[in-house]
């Protein structure tokens, strides 16, 4: 019987399709019903029924024009109701086959014919009557029937509304939606009719079933794009050959444009079964990329130019398809409607930003911790070069800082705002642990000498002057001697390799200050309100520590290197035979070997503390030089000579190093104690009396009065320095009041 209806069949005797319908007919003709047993059933036993009555029915339409029904269609159906009972046939079956047969003829006439559908439609009614009579008898053939016919047309038509929009999308216009539209009728009144008869046609059944072809739909339609434009999905993510960024733009594009047609074409057709159908859609779609997206973003580990391109695209498209649903959902009061809206997962792409720039940014500043701790089990304070005489660890820091900000300036991303300042800070507590490291080298009261105790000068008898006057003077020491300052031949530099290399740990605090500051500009470009903030407290620290490295160099330099030539022998046994000019022939030696090792911008602050350091060398050994040295009243004006000697030393040294404006006014102090060396020792007396009472207390001397405090801030009304000159005051008067004052010892 199918068979017929792809072609005519042989109907000869010999036929083997004769044979095997007779066959099939006289097994059907056999069965017995109950009834008398010569009754014969060959036409009423299903399928075969079926297939004959649909056959019968298909005379309705004219055999010239297969979309008209003809005018006699009444009387045709009255003469086909009479072979009722020879096949077995019921209203209900009628009923159920009529409607197969119109929408058949709908079908195989490729659509063109809107009123066959619609009187599919309306015969379907009365299937829908006929299912809800039937109840809860179950007729098998009835059933089968009914399955048969609702089920395949529900089958054929669904599968097309699945994918609507390759069934539709290509032909946009009335007649199409309109053929939609009654493909939906037909999709769902046979849908509902099988759903009420087996017990699941409760709830919105139309809707749901129309948010399901638009999700369908739409995930199919977003495929096909998506193929069209990779040759395969997966490509976005593992093909190196592609460019993804560039796909996942023209995505994002074609994704809205979809969209668009969506709600331009299709949805004013289902809005008539669902609330929201422009809103499903865009959610439909906005789980669709971001899905690939998400895939995309899984392989991503660099924030680059063409992966934020792709993330403010996906940011459009995701505002567009927002802006959508809340305005569909927004035109209708059902809640459906707004459980909607909450389906759409946001693609978070400011936080995909920010996650992709604290990774990049833990990773670099993990390449600067690793290089900090390098370099505090590596460093040996050796130059790289003279022309960098800078800490090999400092150099290598300052160029992953300066890497770091420079592809951090290259990110064109406006949420890198935000994380400025954890970079800033990141990188920062970098250099405070670093320039700490570099400054801990000790501090300058390890090389100062402890001061002696306090003595009175011991007049000289006449013999032992003559002695002295006699003896070879320091001065004209022999060569080698460290106070052979005398001889003509240059003095050789005496900085250790200790000193040296805390001169490479001041270049190098130089160099990171410099950087800081260099760094600090390309992040304030253009400048910003908050660009005077960044990297404050490295910049204060490096000064800080610039200033503590360059003093306790200084005065390792002074106190240890250049001992010899000046705390130990300038003045040493006399002052007329041991003057500063041999010291000051070494310290010109030495800072004519520094410079060079010096950077540029190191060269101020260390000269500068180096004529501190000397200045404070030079005091001590005014004011506690210990039992070798002793000074009248006369001795003052060569003192004052080679302090300016000292002074005319720094303010010749280098270009400008240190203006004579800054020597003037640190060689203050040091005028005013030799100022002091030149008043007579009752003057002394008196002011050490008013500055005592005005001071109060003091230490305990040897029994009588307290002395006065020791603070080594030498100031001339201070009375311990005032103290000092008096105990280095070689005359009766002082040496007396001392012994009546203070008990003081006598020098041995």
């Amino acid at each position: 019987m199918r068979a017929t209806e792809i072609r005519a069949i042989d109907t000869g005797k010999s036929s083997e399709v004769m044979r095997a319908l007779t066959s099939a007919v006289h097994a059907l003709s056999w069965r017995s019903s109950g009834a008398a047993a010569e009754a014969c059933h060959w036409a009423d036993g299903y399928p075969l029924n079926v297939l004959l009555y649909c056959s019968l029915l298909q005379a309705i339409f004219d055999l010239r024009e297969s979309t008209v029904v003809l005018d006699e269609v009444d009387e045709l159906l009255e003469l086909i109701k009479k072979t009722w009972p020879t096949l077995g046939v019921t209203r209900a079956v009628h009923n159920a086959c009529f409607a197969w047969v119109f929408f058949r003829q709908y079908v195989v006439t490729g659509q063109a014919e809107p009123d066959l559908a619609a009187a599919a439609l309306a015969v379907l009614v009365d299937v829908a009557a006929d299912a809800a009579a039937q109840g809860s008898s179950r007729d098998p053939v009835y059933a089968r029937v009914f399955l048969s016919a609702l089920g395949g047309m529900q089958e054929w038509s669904e599968k097309r509304l699945l994918d609507y929009h390759d069934s539709y999308g290509k032909c946009i216009g009335g007649t199409a939606t309109e053929s939609m539209e009654i493909l939906l009728s037909l999709a769902l009144a046979a849908g509902k009719i099988i759903a009420d008869r087996e017990g699941t046609g409760d709830g919105n059944f139309a809707g749901d079933r129309v948010d399901y072809y638009i999700r369908c739909s739409m995930k199919s339609a977003f495929t096909k794009i998506l193929e069209n434009g990779l040759g395969e999905t997966d490509s976005v993510i593992t093909d190196r050959d592609s460019d993804p960024a560039s796909v996942l733009t023209q995505l994002a594009g074609d994704t809205e444009q979809l969209a668009m047609l969506e709600r331009r074409s299709f949805s004013p057709v289902l809005r008539r079964w669902h609330p929201a159908p422009v809103a499903v859609a865009a959610v439909t779609l906005h789980g669709c990329f971001g899905v690939v997206l998400r895939r995309y973003l899984g392989k991503v580990t660099v924030l680059t130019e063409e992966l934020v391109r792709v993330l403010h695209t996906a940011s459009r498209l995701e505002k567009a398809l927002a802006q959508m649903t809340a305005e569909d959902a927004a035109d209708c009061d059902d809640g459906r409607a707004k459980a909607v809206v909450g389906d759409m997962e946001p693609f978070e792409v400011e936080s995909v930003v920010m996650g992709l720039l604290k990774a990049w940014m833990d990773d670099k500043l993990g390449l600067a911790r690793d290089c900090l701790l390098r370099a505090r089990d590596t460093e040996s304070w050796i130059p790289k070069s003279k022309e960098e005489p800078f800490a090999g660890s400092g150099m290598e820091l300052m160029k992953l800082a300066r890497f770091t900000v420079e592809e951090f300036s290259e990110i064109p991303a406006s949420a890198k705002e935000e994380v400025v300042h954890d970079l800033v800070d990141g990188l920062e507590s970098i250099f405070l642990d670093y320039i700490s490291f570099v400054a801990s080298c000790g501090s300058k009261h390890s090389y100062l000498p402890p001061l002696p105790p306090l003595t009175r000068c011991n007049q000289d008898s006449g013999f032992f002057r003559l002695w002295k006057k006699a003896a070879l003077p320091t001065c004209q020491a022999p060569e080698g001697s460290p106070r052979g300052g005398c001889s003509h031949h240059a003095p050789r530099p005496t900085i250790s390799r200790g000193t040296q290399r805390l001169y490479v740990r001041l270049n190098t605090l130089h160099y990171v200050l410099t950087h800081v500051q260099a760094l600090d500009a390309s992040l304030s470009s253009p400048p910003s309100s908050s660009s005077s903030a960044r990297f404050g407290r490295a910049r204060d620290a490096a000064a800080a520590s610039i200033s503590a490295v360059a003093e306790v160099a200084a005065h390792r330099l002074i106190f240890l290197d250049s001992r010899h030539s000046l705390y130990q022998g300038l003045y040493a046994s006399g002052v007329g035979g041991a003057r500063i000019r041999p010291a000051l022939r070494l310290l010109r030696q030495n800072l004519s070997f520094l410079l060079p090792v010096l950077a540029d911008r190191a060269q101020p602050a260390a000269v500068r503390e180096v004529m501190r350091a000397s200045l404070e060398a030079f005091l001590m050994v005014l004011l506690a030089g210990g039992n070798e040295r002793s000074f009248a009243r006369a001795d003052q004006a060569a003192v004052e000579e080679d302090l300016r000697s000292l002074k005319r030393a720094f303010c010749t040294c280098g270009e400008g190093l240190v203006p004579e404006d800054v020597v003037a006014r640190e060689a203050g102090t040091a005028e005013a104690v030799v100022d002091l060396m030149a008043r007579s020792t009752e003057c002394l007396i008196d002011a050490f009396a008013a500055a005592a009472s005005e001071s109060g207390g003091g230490e305990g001397g040897g029994g009588g009065t307290p002395l006065p405090p020791t603070t080594r801030k030498w100031e001339p009304a201070d009375p311990n320095t005032i103290l000092r000159v008096l105990c280095h005051r070689d005359d009766e008067a002082a040496n007396q009041f001392l012994k009546r004052t203070f008990q003081l010892a006598r020098r041995r």
